[in-house]
């Protein structure tokens, strides 16, 4: 059948409303399309909506909009106006036992904040590094000391990244940092503190500038939805998928739950950015027993906020502060009032404190009133408010499979359940950051979307599994050293060794 033959049948099923959902919506009911979409939350938005207690915004771990993708760039300003836009200056620093350091470093100012000593023990450690790089790269500690040498590591990598993974530096392998921070080296960001010019957006981390929905990246997404809705589709919130029906063929319907009533629908095609981990054992008939293990051998870290507010005379000009000082569960903090003034209210502003946990670890179980306390104590205890006195509000938000994990077998298991979606149901397209399992950024987890829709509406044969981050992002590697069927990992987590 002919791609512009299947107006009359089923709408396009498009499971889950977040930046992948809802680009694919979006695009299809813009092209006339019938389509509708499945959320399970009440909200939509994703990991990128606004949430909104008693007149306060916040964003779930901060959304810059910078994109080296112009389909994006249009599609962004397509759906929002101009004006809706603010263009803020990106500022974040490293707090570590009560001072404050530039990120990316920046020589005279780490210079100032270590004392004399202390910054010339870490150009001494640096020094040594490049004499006698450690022996053992292939770990994220490893590979960080050889750059950076040992100390400057243990100050300003290890600590954070050890709180965000939930395991030693020395279990992550150096694939994240290499794609992380690959163009930044000790000997770099002095040179980078020296140069002149601002807007030096040729290393990812020293981009200065974004763009910023004024009301929070949840703007961008509520107003994709209006149009969704208003160009014809549909969206139902609250609306799980409980089941992807097979045949032969592929995908024939998909089981609805809501309120713990079943619904069947027909489907031709399933646009699906709900965790791959649920969409394989979703299935019926079961995957096959392989298939199903890969599956449940995916992991996730999740995540919480806890946002309090404070008189304005406690922000601070940051969009974020990451936590490296030791013995404080914060991992970072964002400043509200400086994405936006949109966000918060005139003379106070609201700081989010995150968390990363896994689903049930005590964090996580925690009351929100105890989360709150919490919260406050170690604003206090890192010297960002004088008094816990001055915390007037405060607001919990959990965040389920925030973050793919990547352990030993992930690339295995995902490319088993690549190979096995690709032969069974063909018309089953994963697209976003969990529909893949893939760390991308919301861009990437759009273009993903953008590409599935074109090969759905002109019979394009796109390969979305193939979407990498830009260089910038990522790991170099020659083609020699993929494996077979490895198209690259996106903005990768860390890899966690096995064992």
């Amino acid at each position: 059948m002919a791609p512009g033959d299947e107006a009359a049948g089923p709408p396009v099923r498009v499971i889950g409303a977040g930046p992948a959902g809802l680009t694919a919506a979006y695009q299809l009911a813009q092209a006339g399309r019938p389509v509708e979409v499945y959320e399970a939350d009440t909200v939509v938005g994703g990991i990128s909506r606004t949430v909104e207690r008693d007149g306060w915004r916040f964003d779930i771990g901060g959304h810059r909009f910078f994109t080296k993708v112009p389909a994006v760039e249009e599609l962004w300003h397509e759906i929002l106006p101009g004006d809706d836009f603010m263009l803020r200056p990106r500022l974040s620093r490293i707090h570590y036992r009560g001072t404050l350091f530039h990120y990316p470093l920046r020589a005279a100012n780490a210079l100032r904040g270590l004392g004399l000593v202390e910054a010339a023990r870490c150009l001494g450690s640096y020094a040594w590094a490049r004499l006698r790089p450690p022996k053992d790269q292939s770990t994220f500690e490893g590979w960080t000391s050889a750059r950076f040498g040992r100390r400057l590591y243990s100050i300003f990598f290890k600590t954070y990244t050890e709180k965000v993974w939930g395991v030693p530096a020395t279990a992550i392998q150096a694939d994240w940092a290499a794609q992380r921070i690959k163009n930044l080296s000790l000997s770099k960001a002095i040179l980078g503190a020296l140069r002149p010019g601002r807007n030096r957006q040729d290393v990812t981390s020293l981009i200065e500038e974004f763009r910023y929905p004024k009301y929070g990246p949840g703007m961008m997404w509520e107003r994709a939805a209006e149009l969704v809705e208003k160009a014809g589709g549909t969206i139902r919130l609250g609306v799980r998928v409980s089941g992807v029906h097979r045949s032969p063929d592929g995908a024939t319907g998909l089981t609805l739950d809501r309120d713990g009533h079943q619904e069947y629908v027909d489907a031709r095609h399933v646009i699906s950015s709900m965790p791959l981990a649920e969409l394989v054992l979703a299935m019926d008939p079961p995957a096959p027993p392989a298939v199903q293990a890969a599956a449940r051998g995916l992991r996730y870290r999740d995540f919480l906020t806890v946002a309090l507010v404070v008189p304005e005379q406690y922000g601070f000009p940051d969009n974020w502060i990451y936590i490296h000082t030791p013995g404080v569960h914060v991992g970072r903090i964002q400043n509200f009032g400086a994405w936006s003034p949109y966000l918060v209210k005139d003379g106070r502003t609201c700081l989010g404190l995150e968390y990363f946990v896994t689903e049930g670890d005590a964090l996580w179980s925690s009351s929100d009133e105890d989360l709150v306390a919490l919260a406050t104590e170690e604003l206090h205890r890192i010297g960002l408010i004088s008094d816990p006195s001055v915390v007037q509000a405060g607001y919990a938000v959990r965040v389920p499979k925030a973050y793919p994990t990547y352990d030993g077998t992930y690339r295995d298991n995902v490319e088993t359940i690549r190979a096995w979606l690709t032969e069974a149901v063909p018309n089953v397209y994963p697209v976003g950051r969990n529909g893949m399992h893939r760390y991308n950024n919301q861009d990437h987890s759009m273009l993903t979307a953008m590409l599935t829709v074109e090969n759905i509406l002109t019979g394009t044969c796109h390969d979305v599994w193939s979407v990498n981050v830009e260089e910038d992002y990522h790991e170099q590697r020659g083609s020699g050293d993929r494996r077979p069927g490895e198209h690259g990992t996106g903005r990768a987590a860390p890899i966690v060794s096995a064992g």
